[in-house]
């Protein structure tokens, strides 16, 4: 429950830092800042209100929530809100990148630390591997393909589109793949090894 919850903070913290950093945002934070920009709600506020929208999408794909997707839903849109009304805009290279760098690091921390936690996945992982299991396409085609969707929308809609958003893909499933293994729950026989092997490429679409 701990390493469940410290996760979801921590994956809120991180996107509230790549926002601060102003460089681009991962691909789900690039349509929920568009939806801020459109509604003047908050992006913590959006963030939930579009987890929550797509996990009602879990119905007709028959996909079943734990309470880490519950949970999902609304920390993680609470701890931005909370983290953006403290840390103080960024200006400037020198200081973007390394507060960007620190953004992506944190959220593939974040994602190691909620998933290896097991108690179900976000609601955006679960559409992924939803749609994987009904189309038969492979994870990542069908990864591919709603990202690319989330990012045109939101970029559409007024969302940061960026070096940051190119750097996110580029090194979040190495991150996610190397912090599961550090936060793999130790269980009976090969269980923990077995998260950490079969749920890198989930992670790589985390929240």
């Amino acid at each position: 429950m701990v390493q469940l919850y410290a996760g979801l903070a921590l994956y809120g913290v991180s996107s509230a830092l790549l926002v601060r950093a102003g460089l681009g945002l991962e691909p789900w934070g690039v349509l929920h800042q568009g939806l801020a920009e459109r509604t003047g709600l908050t992006i913590g506020v959006v963030t939930i209100i579009v987890g929550a929208a797509v996990l009602l999408l879990w119905i007709p794909i028959r996909q079943k929530p734990g309470l880490g997707t519950v949970s999902n839903v609304f920390v993680i849109g609470v701890a931005m809100d909370g983290t953006l009304a403290v840390a103080p805009d960024v200006n400037g290279l020198a200081a973007q990148i390394p507060v960007m760098i620190a953004g992506i690091v944190l959220n593939g921390a974040a994602t190691g630390l909620y998933i290896s936690a097991r108690f179900g996945p976000g609601p955006r992982d679960g559409l992924m591997t939803g749609l994987h299991r009904l189309t038969g396409r492979s994870i990542r085609l069908v990864r591919t393909a709603i990202e690319i969707a989330v990012v045109a929308t939101g970029f559409l809609l007024g969302g940061s589109v960026g070096a940051g958003t190119v750097a996110y893909a580029l090194a979040i499933g190495p991150l996610a793949q190397f912090f599961l293994r550090v936060f793999a729950i130790p269980s009976a026989g090969e269980g923990s090894r077995e998260v950490a092997k079969s749920t890198p490429e989930q992670a790589i679409l985390p929240g």
